[in-house]
């Protein structure tokens, strides 16, 4: 298949990009036009890999190039977005740009080009805080940030434009990814950076909220399990672990396999809003499984540890670490 990730240069997508090439696709990645020619994490990928995939540079949100991207591919895998919620609070305008009108661009031309499959990329965070668990798909949706309002809308677009037009469209909610190459915006990597650079006390915002984290290897599988099944058109999917943990519990075990004596301390800055605080989620993945057959093997406790440990272990490489900035609250 010749397949195109939207978002390619990022965490996940780059990741993503690597696998799908060593599965034998022909892989187009859209990475975020810039004038330095950076392909963002794409540009420190594998040698295996690296010269084996078309690079498109573009922006998700203006619909004349996405189209362009888009020619000759089979299917999309859709990630490109905005991500980090505190800078949602100030600049919630360029997240509905970017998610919203940039999902609408990706879905208007693979109705017009024909596209055979479109995996959209949803949120845990659309799921606010969780009124039951484990989390099904039929959990109510709830805005708690301008990011999860506008990850809310571009699922309603494209399950919309499923209901309409029966585009084959698939919408795959990943639970808190982690993983090598994560921003240090998410709470995994903030930690680990201030534990690698000597800090033993750890700032962070609450700690009290659960999470459900899923290794970025899971998360991939299922990105492919789900561009390789007829099934689940129209339909929301659920990838998490099925393991819920306290954020001051992930502080320790990270501690535990780095070897360090630490103590958190609050950071007012990095405490969300009361009400835009999600403080629990973790995620039922059984649908995942009936219909792609997808299962995550980093999950339960132990396997989120061997995850953490790998993850560590990359972010512990001296060329790796250079890239993040451990001194300062990465928004």
């Amino acid at each position: 298949m010749t397949i195109l990730v939207t978002g390619a240069d990022g965490f996940i997508g780059s990741h993503l990009t690597e696998a799908l090439v060593r599965a034998g696709h022909k892989v187009r990645a859209f990475v975020l036009y810039n004038s330095f020619n950076s392909w963002g994490w794409l540009d420190h990928c594998d040698p295996e890999v690296r010269g084996n995939f078309e690079v498109f540079s573009g922006d998700i949100r203006d619909p004349h190039g996405v189209r362009e991207a888009m020619k000759g591919c089979d299917a999309v895998l859709h990630l490109a977005a905005l991500i980090a919620i505190p800078y949602s609070y100030h600049s919630p305008d360029t997240y509905v740009d970017t998610n919203v009108k940039g999902t609408l661009n990706v879905l208007q031309a693979a109705r017009e080009l024909g596209v055979s499959r479109i995996v959209h990329t949803s949120t845990s965070e659309v799921y606010g805080t969780a009124r039951f668990v484990p989390i099904t798909e039929e959990h109510p949706l709830q805005g708690q940030s301008p990011y999860s309002a506008t990850k809310i809308a571009a699922d309603q677009l494209a399950f919309s434009f499923y209901a309409s037009f029966g585009l084959p469209v698939v919408i795959v909610r990943p639970f808190n990814t982690y993983g090598p190459r994560q921003s240090a915006r998410a709470v995994i990597p903030t930690i680990i950076t201030q534990i690698a650079n000597g800090n033993r006390l750890i700032r962070l915002g609450a700690v009290s909220p659960t999470r459900d984290f899923n290794f970025v290897r899971d998360t991939v599988a299922g990105f492919i399990s789900a561009l390789g099944s007829e099934a689940g058109c129209g339909e929301v999917v659920n990838f998490g672990s099925n393991y819920e943990i306290s954020i001051g519990d992930t502080v320790n075990m990270i501690a535990e396999v780095m070897g360090a004596e630490i103590e958190v301390v609050t950071d007012e800055a990095r405490l969300r809003p009361e009400n835009s605080e999600v403080e629990r989620l973790w995620a039922a993945n059984a649908k995942a499984e009936a219909l792609f057959g997808w299962r995550p093997t980093y999950g339960e406790r132990d396997g989120f540890k061997r995850g953490l440990q790998e993850t560590v272990e990359w972010f512990q490489r001296a060329n790796n670490m250079a890239a993040y900035k451990h001194d300062i609250y990465n928004v």
